[in-house]
């Protein structure tokens, strides 16, 4: 909004001109949306609480102890995250943009999902919400679409690719595979990160350093002297996804102040279908789906593991795991949900840099 209001101006106020620098506005994002995660979180917290009553129903598959440490927290904190983003993406970034709109659609629409599944749980007072099938049938319908737009959106020649990290000039030509393949990845990415949210500050730590190395590949990208630089492939209009990861890096930071250990609120499906959808979708405008899968490591072996489970005790009736997700495996070993979550994130920054070294090994 700002962007579109006052860069037209700039002729006649030349100091305007800074508002056409990505790099003030996503750090205009970082703030806003901080900020705006801290007036708002206290109120948010206690509506939620108010409404929700005992909170998110636990499920009694999971480790004992959850029931008892975390019975009560409210869930749907998604909400908040939500909030400071769009409103912190539509303040600082060009609404011109159809990859903005692709984006924050995407990221909306998923939250919807997630939230409604969330309501239904809390209705219930289970820990079943919308029918797994129900959920998958929506996100894809809603992924078809958004990669509809983002073909159109494309430059001539990428529209189907399939880029491969460290490999300068290699396209491979998915025709009408990408419409199977790039749904794939924005669900899976989505329910990898609504896997791995089950542990105070374990989900939402990760998706920021994703968010912040998304918003150094979307400026890149987007950025015709530094794709050429890097031999990487140019998509003109995709800078500007920047602001939007500077939103969800502001966000973050702001929600994780309360989720925090002990947590005063939960993400719920809310929170993480939207993230997670949010990380897969700006990889399909990137092409950068397999950099993702890097980056996103965690969230992979979180829902490795879960297929392993599943896998090993239909076809022999044992376990491979103590318990599924892999963070529950280790609660079950014994270790602390404090060293968990933080072995986790530092996990997650080394598979984050090693992401990012993709983009000069070329």
């Amino acid at each position: 909004m700002l962007y579109n209001l006052l860069v037209p101006l700039a002729d006649q106020y030349s100091f305007l001109n800074i508002f056409q620098y990505i790099t003030l506005r996503s750090g205009g994002a970082v703030l806003t949306s901080l900020i705006l995660s801290f007036i708002f979180g206290p109120y948010v917290i206690n509506q939620l609480k108010i409404r929700q009553k005992k909170g998110q129903p636990i499920r009694k598959e999971g480790p004992e102890r959850h029931i008892i440490e975390k019975a009560g927290t409210p869930t749907m904190g998604g909400l908040l995250i939500l909030i400071a983003v769009c409103i912190s993406t539509l303040l600082w970034a060009n609404l011109q943009n159809i990859y903005v709109w692709i984006v924050v659609g995407v990221t909306l629409a998923f939250g919807t999902i997630g939230f409604v599944d969330d309501y239904l749980k809390i209705k219930r007072r289970s820990s079943s919400g919308i029918s797994g099938r129900v959920r998958l049938l929506l996100q894809t319908l809603i992924c078809l679409g958004a990669c509809w737009f983002v073909a159109g959106a494309s430059p001539d020649g990428l529209e189907y690719r399939l880029a491969f990290p460290f490999f300068k000039d290699l396209l491979f030509n998915m025709g009408w595979m990408f419409f199977v393949f790039a749904p794939f990845v924005i669900v899976g990415t989505a329910n990898a990160v609504n896997l791995t949210d089950g542990l105070d500050g374990l989900a939402i730590v990760p998706v920021m350093i994703a968010a912040a190395c998304f918003g150094m590949i979307t400026y890149l990208v987007g950025n015709a002297v530094f794709a050429e630089y890097l031999h990487i492939h140019y998509i003109p209009g995709s800078g500007e996804l920047a602001i939007f990861c500077g939103a969800l890096l502001g966000a973050g930071l702001g929600f994780l102040w309360f989720n925090a250990p002990p947590a005063m609120i939960f993400m719920g499906d809310t929170g993480s279908l939207a993230l997670g959808s949010a990380l897969g979708i700006m990889s399909v405008i990137t092409k950068h789906e397999f950099v993702l899968a890097i980056i996103g490591g965690l969230f992979v072996l979180e829902t490795i593991s879960v297929i392993v489970q599943v896998i090993s005790f239909k076809l022999t009736g044992k376990r491979v795991f103590r318990m599924a997700p892999l963070h529950h495996h280790f609660e079950q070993k014994g270790w602390a949900e404090s060293t968990i979550v933080i072995r986790f994130w530092i996990i997650a920054t080394i598979l984050a840099l090693v992401g990012l070294s993709t983009l000069k090994l070329r």
